[in-house]
C-alpha cells in the first residue's frame, strides 16, 4: 500500500469539526475524503493527529492516507487545492512509510489561542479571536501557567463526553506573547482531551482578570471537578498550529 501524508490548514468557522460524524454534516475530513475519492476513484478514509472541535482552525492539521494505487505527489496536491472550498487548503503532500499513522506517531502537539484584549470588537479578527473588552494582567497570567506545566490529570480540563481511558497529559511548554492589543498563547503537549486547551485558556483569562485566584491551577486538577475551571474560552480563537513527529 502507498501511503501519503497530508499537511492541512482550514478556516474552521463554518465546519463542524474535523471528524466525520457518518450523518452527513458538514466536516474537514469529509469534504476531503469526497475529494480524494473522486481522485482515486475509490472510497478513501484519511486519519486526522488530531479531532478538532466545530469552529476550529488549523495551521497545521496533518493526515494520512492509503491506497494500493501510485500517485504523483504534486498531482494529489493539485487536485485538492483545485476540488476543495476555499477554506480548507492542503499546503503539503509526501509520501510516506506505510506504517506512518498521523495520530499515532505524533510526539507534541501545539494549539495557538489568539485573543483580542480591546475596548471594542475588531472588525477583521471577530471571527478568528477571542474578545476580551476588560485589561487583563498579562504577567499574572503567566506565572499561573506555570502550574499546569507537567504530567497530571486533566479531567477537570476534559470535556463529559471524552472517552479516552486515561486523563493524564503532559504539558511541556505554554508561551504567551502580547503585541497590538492581542494575546497570543501557545499550549504545547504530547496530547490534549476535548475542549482541554479552550478550558486550560478559559481558566487563564480569568485569572488575568481576577476572577480565579492565581494559585487555583494546582486546586482544580487535583479536584477532578470540571465546574471549578471557570468558562472555556470560544472556539474560533484556537488554532492548531503544529505537530512534531
Amino acid at each position: 500500500m502507498n501511503n501519503y501524508k497530508l499537511t492541512i490548514q482550514y478556516d474552521g468557522g463554518r465546519y463542524k469539526g474535523w471528524q466525520r460524524l457518518g450523518d452527513g454534516r458538514h466536516t474537514i475530513q469529509e469534504k476531503i475524503e469526497q475529494v480524494l475519492a473522486a481522485l482515486i476513484n475509490e472510497p478513501i478514509e484519511i486519519i486526522g493527529c488530531s479531532r478538532t472541535d466545530a469552529g476550529v482552525h488549523a495551521l497545521g492539521q496533518t493526515a494520512n492516507f492509503r491506497t494500493p494505487k501510485t500517485l504523483e505527489e504534486g498531482h494529489i496536491f493539485d487536485y485538492l487545492n483545485h476540488q476543495l472550498p476555499k477554506d480548507i487548503s492542503v499546503i503539503g503532500v509526501t509520501r510516506v512509510p506505510e506504517r506512518f499513522h498521523a495520530r499515532y506517531n505524533a510526539r507534541k502537539k501545539t494549539y495557538l489561542y489568539k485573543i483580542w484584549n480591546g475596548p471594542c470588537s475588531h472588525p477583521f479578527m471577530r471571527k478568528y479571536s477571542m474578545h476580551v473588552e476588560e485589561r487583563m494582567d498579562l504577567s499574572l497570567m503567566q506565572k499561573a501557567s506555570r502550574d499546569f506545566l507537567g504530567s497530571h490529570d486533566f479531567t477537570a480540563y476534559a470535556n463529559a463526553k471524552s472517552k479516552k481511558k486515561s486523563s493524564v497529559r503532559t504539558i511541556s511548554a505554554i508561551r504567551f506573547d502580547g503585541h497590538d492589543g492581542f494575546i497570543d498563547i501557545r499550549l504545547t503537549g504530547d496530547g490534549f482531551l476535548y475542549n482541554m486547551a479552550r478550558k486550560m485558556v478559559g481558566t487563564l483569562i480569568d485569572i488575568g482578570l481576577g476572577k480565579i485566584p492565581a494559585d487555583a491551577i494546582l486546586n482544580i486538577l487535583e479536584s477532578k471537578q470540571r465546574i471549578q475551571t471557570g468558562r472555556m474560552a470560544d472556539a474560533c480563537g484556537l488554532y492548531l498550529e503544529k505537530i512534531d513527529y
